[in-house]
């Protein structure tokens, strides 16, 4: 599955999304579990809908700073049939954030009382496998960066996900080619 280029689609936001970030953090011990808890409610939400729920991004990642938001990745089988699974994630507390139909059709939804950002994708989809291949990539490298980028005081969540995109492309690229001369 490729991202849309349908002129029509638009990126939808519902909510806050100019939050602050601050970086530096390592991940909580607690994290883990609580990525276990949300899952258990997301899928209990969906009640067999959901294919996997992985938690992906830094707090994924044992000793790497991350902001303290929990990144899951849901996988559905079609994410831009948003009403045959956003209301059940709605009646179990999540709110949806951003609706991206032009981009792999992802969705954003906060979490109810953890700090959850809920990835929701397409079965097939390409940024899946991207995502979560990016977790076993070069964590030393990638920690750096962000360390050098969270003593930066960012206004807006998205310039700090810009300021990564050099270096998590660099890492990408070099994990993909690792990967497909096994």
């Amino acid at each position: 599955m490729t991202p849309s280029s349908s002129a029509g689609q638009r990126t939808r936001f519902w909510g806050r999304t100019g939050q602050g970030v601050s970086g530096g953090r390592r991940v909580r011990p607690a994290l883990p579990e609580l990525f276990q808890r949300e899952a258990e409610r997301v899928r209990g939400a969906l009640d067999g809908r959901a294919l996997p729920i992985e938690h992906d991004g830094s707090t994924a990642v044992a000793g790497l700073c991350a902001k303290p938001n929990i990144d899951m990745l849901l996988v559905i089988e079609d994410s831009a049939d948003e009403p045959s699974y956003v209301p059940a994630l709605e009646a179990a507390g999540y709110k949806l954030l951003v609706g991206e139909p032009a981009w792999f059709e992802h969705c954003i939804c906060k979490g109810p009382d953890t700090e959850v950002n809920l990835h929701v994708f397409s079965a097939g989809t390409s940024e899946i496998d991207a995502m979560l291949l990016f977790c076993e990539a070069d964590r030393e490298k990638y920690a750096a960066a962000k360390g050098r980028l969270a003593k930066k005081k960012w206004s807006h969540v998205q310039h700090y996900a810009d300021a990564k995109t050099s270096i998590a492309r660099e890492i990408m690229e070099r994990a993909t080619r690792g990967m497909l001369q096994r």
